[in-house]
């Protein structure tokens, strides 16, 4: 699995995890944490809330930009980068015009709501804020284009997780 690989879906779908131990099963990998340059904005980041549009929606554009730019950069030294980030709705057909890198991966994470919630209430951190976990799975499934691979992995584990994006990577193949 060569190329840029992107995997999405909400908050405690799991990316983060799958995607490191995605990377740590493939040869040559990097992972690229989209959140990491939401973080690098040290004063005057605003968050991004759907639909508010302004300087919230042009950070959230910006760490697209940057998360494809660097995904890039490295499957141009021949590693496989394994972004990771919440892209949903029209914004998964745009990123997916960000990156440049051929082959490109698109693994979508679905995992049932009350799988979700049961993730969400046993982190650490938070991620939803005002939204619920129902909202936000109501807008991947609505409002996303069914780019990729798209898995339920509610009753999978990590391992096993990893197994299916491996085994489906043609199904993943968008480009």
């Amino acid at each position: 699995m060569r190329g840029v690989v992107l995997i999405t879906g909400v908050m405690a779908a799991g990316k983060s995890t799958v995607a490191q131990a995605l990377a740590e099963r493939l040869p040559r990998a990097a992972h690229v944490r989209g959140d990491v340059f939401r973080r690098m904005i040290v004063s005057g980041r605003e968050d991004y809330v759907p639909g508010a549009g302004g300087e919230s929606e042009a950070q959230l554009r910006l760490r697209y930009r940057l998360s494809a730019a660097t995904a890039d950069g490295y499957a141009e030294a021949g590693f496989t980068a394994v972004v990771q980030d919440v892209v949903l709705g029209q914004d998964l057909s745009s990123y997916v015009g960000l990156v440049r890198t051929r082959p490109l991966f698109v693994v979508v994470l679905a995992p049932s709501p009350e799988a979700m919630a049961g993730r969400e209430a046993g982190r650490a951190k938070t991620g939803y804020g005002a939204w619920s976990v129902e909202d936000l799975d109501g807008a991947l499934r609505a409002d996303t284009p069914r780019l990729g691979l798209w898995l339920d992995s509610s009753e999978l584990t990590v391992e096993e997780t990893v197994d299916a994006i491996l085994a489906g990577r043609e199904r993943a193949r968008v480009r």
